[in-house]
C-alpha cells in the first residue's frame, strides 16, 4: 500500500495503480474486454503488467484505422470518432459480443465488463491539447442489469506519452472504483484522482446509470465535480443529465443569468423572458444556435457555509422543471464567466443581470488580484463580442426607479461607466413588470421557512405546486396547517 497526504490532516491508504489492478486480476468472477481508440492500449497494459490478467482479460483491442473502426462499430452519423455515441457504441457492442460467446451455462458465477474510451492527444502544433470519452459498462450480479459510469476528459499535459500513461492510471481506477466503491460514489468520483494531479487532466461531465446507481443523482455528481476542483464548470439539462459544456456552447450565441434561484421567482423569469426576447432580436443571434444558461456560482452555493446538498438540489429540481439548462461555475467574477465561454464560440453573448449585479462588476475590490485591476477585468469582460442587459432595481424608499441612466457608481468609476454604457455595451430591459420589483427570493425563502401565507403569488406558475409536492426549502403542509 502506499501512503498518500491527502490536505494538511488526513492521511489515507491508497493502493498503488499495480495493485489495484492485481484485485481486479485476481478476482475470479471479473471478466471483461477493453477496447482504447486513439491513445493506444494504456489502461489495459496496466492490467498486463500486474500479473494474473488471463482471468480477467477477454480480449483488448484498438481500432486505430478508421474504416476499420467503422466496419467493427459502424459509422456515427457526424461521421466523428470522439464523441459520446460512438463510446457508447462501443460498450454495447463488446457487451454483446461477451454475452454471445461466453455462455452463460459454463461461467454462470461471471461478472462481465467492458471498458473502452476513444480519446484525441494533444496535436503535433500543440494548439490543441486533447480530450476524450471513458467508460465502463459492468454487472455486479450475473442476474441484474449493467451499470454505466462515461466520463469526459480534457488532457492538461503538453506531451502525448504523458497522456497517455495518465489515461492508463484514470482507467485503472475507474474500473477498480466501479467494482469496489459503487456503494459510495462520491467517494468513486475522488478516487479517478488516485496518483493523479488536477493539472494533469480535468474531468468536466459525467453520468451514472443502471440498477446499482439508480438512486444517484447526476445532478449531485456533477456538483462534485466543481466542489472537489476537478473542474471550473459543469452543466445539466432540465432532464436532470449532465451535459458536456464544450458540446452544447460550440460555436453558440449564450445568454446567461447569474443568480441564487433560491427559489427562482417572477423577478427571475420577467428577467429571462425580456432579456431573451431581446438577445433573440440582436442582428447577429440566430434563434436556432441561441442558448440560454441559468448560472449558479459556487460561492452563491456557500455563502452561508458550507454546500447544503439538499439545498441545490431543491433549486436545480424548480430550474429543470421550467425546462432550463443549467450551469454550476467556480467563476466568481463575470469575465472568469465570459472567458469560459469564450473558450467554445465566437458568437455573440450577452449577460442579463439586475442593477445590484452591475454595481459589483464596478467595484474595484474584486480585481485586486490582478496587475491591471479593474481595467484587465474589463478588457477581458468587453473584449469579446458581449452585451449586457439590465434589469432595474426598485429603490425602497422613493420608489424610483433605478437604470443604467440614473445609477450612480463611485465617482472613480464613472468615465469607465460612460464609456461602456454609451458604446451600446449595456442596454436597459425597459419593457419589466413593475408588479415584480418588490419580490425577493430571500423574502420568499423565509415566508415558506415561518408558514407564511402569500409567497405562492411571488412565484411563476406551477412553482409553489411543485415546491409543495416535493416539500422543497424546507416547505411542510405538516407546519402550515399546525399555524392555521
Amino acid at each position: 500500500m502506499s501512503i498518500t497526504l491527502k490536505g494538511d490532516k488526513e492521511i489515507a491508504n491508497i493502493p498503488s495503480i499495480k495493485r489495484k489492478a492485481l484485485r481486479i486480476n485476481l478476482n475470479e468472477h471479473i471478466y471483461g474486454t477493453f477496447a482504447e481508440i486513439g491513445a493506444g492500449q494504456e489502461t489495459v497494459r496496466n492490467f498486463f503488467r500486474a500479473g494474473g490478467a488471463s482471468g480477467t482479460i477477454a480480449k483488448a483491442m484498438s481500432a486505430y484505422d478508421k474504416d476499420f473502426s467503422d466496419a467493427v462499430y459502424g459509422i456515427e452519423p457526424d461521421k466523428r470518432y470522439v464523441t459520446e455515441p460512438r463510446l457508447k457504441r462501443m460498450l454495447s457492442h463488446e457487451i454483446e459480443l461477451m454475452e454471445d460467446r461466453l455462455s452463460r451455462n459454463k461461467h454462470p458465477e461471471k461478472l462481465f465488463f467492458t471498458y473502452a474510451n476513444t480519446v484525441a492527444t494533444i496535436d503535433f502544433a500543440k494548439k490543441f491539447k486533447g480530450h476524450g470519452w471513458v467508460g465502463v459498462k459492468f454487472q455486479l450480479d450475473p442476474l441484474e442489469g449493467y451499470n454505466e459510469i462515461i466520463l469526459h476528459i480534457r488532457f492538461r499535459q503538453t506531451d502525448a506519452r504523458l497522456q497517455q500513461e495518465t489515461l492508463g492510471t484514470l482507467g485503472v481506477n475507474l474500473l477498480y472504483g466501479a467494482f469496489y466503491m459503487n456503494d459510495r460514489p462520491k467517494d468513486l468520483l475522488k478516487s479517478f484522482y488516485d496518483h493523479l494531479d488536477k493539472d494533469q487532466i480535468e474531468i468536466d461531465m459525467i453520468n451514472f446509470s443502471g440498477p446499482r446507481f439508480m438512486y444517484v443523482d447526476n445532478r449531485l455528481m456533477s456538483l462534485q465535480l466543481v466542489k472537489n476542483g476537478m473542474t471550473d464548470a459543469v452543466m445539466f439539462g432540465p432532464d436532470g443529465n449532465n451535459l458536456l459544456p464544450a458540446q452544447e456552447l460550440y460555436k453558440k450565441n449564450i445568454l446567461a443569468l447569474r443568480g441564487s434561484f433560491r427559489p427562482v421567482t417572477k423577478v427571475n423569469m420577467d428577467m429571462f423572458e425580456k432579456a431573451h426576447q431581446m438577445f433573440l432580436e440582436e442582428k447577429t443571434v440566430k434563434e436556432e444556435r441561441a442558448r440560454v444558461i441559468f448560472e449558479i456560482t459556487l460561492a452563491n452555493l456557500r455563502a452561508e457555509g458550507e454546500i447544503n446538498e439538499r439545498d441545490f438540489l431543491d433549486r436545480a429540481e424548480l430550474l429543470c422543471s421550467l425546462g432550463q439548462t443549467v450551469m454550476i461555475t467556480n467563476f466568481q467574477e463575470y469575465y472568469k464567466l465570459v472567458e469560459y465561454f469564450a473558450e467554445f464560440t465566437k458568437e455573440r453573448m450577452a449577460l442579463a443581470m439586475g442593477v445590484y449585479n452591475l454595481v459589483q462588476i464596478f467595484d474595484e475590490k474584486y480585481y485586486r488580484h490582478l496587475s491591471g485591476g479593474i481595467l484587465e477585468a474589463f478588457g477581458k469582460l468587453f473584449f469579446k463580442d458581449l452585451k449586457v442587459y439590465l434589469y432595474p432595481l426598485k429603490d425602497q424608499e422613493s420608489g424610483e426607479f433605478i437604470t443604467s441612466e440614473t445609477l450612480k457608481v463611485h465617482p472613480r468609476m464613472k468615465e469607465l461607466y460612460k464609456f461602456f454604457k454609451y458604446n451600446g455595451k449595456m442596454l436597459d430591459i425597459k419593457d419589466f413588470d413593475p408588479g415584480t420589483l418588490d419580490i425577493f427570493s430571500r423574502k420568499v425563502l423565509k415566508m415558506i421557512g415561518d408558514c407564511e401565507e402569500g409567497w405562492e403569488t411571488m412565484l411563476p406558475e406551477g412553482v409553489p405546486d411543485i415546491i409543495k409536492e416535493h416539500r422543497l426549502f424546507g416547505y411542510s403542509r405538516r407546519k402550515f396547517a399546525n399555524k392555521q
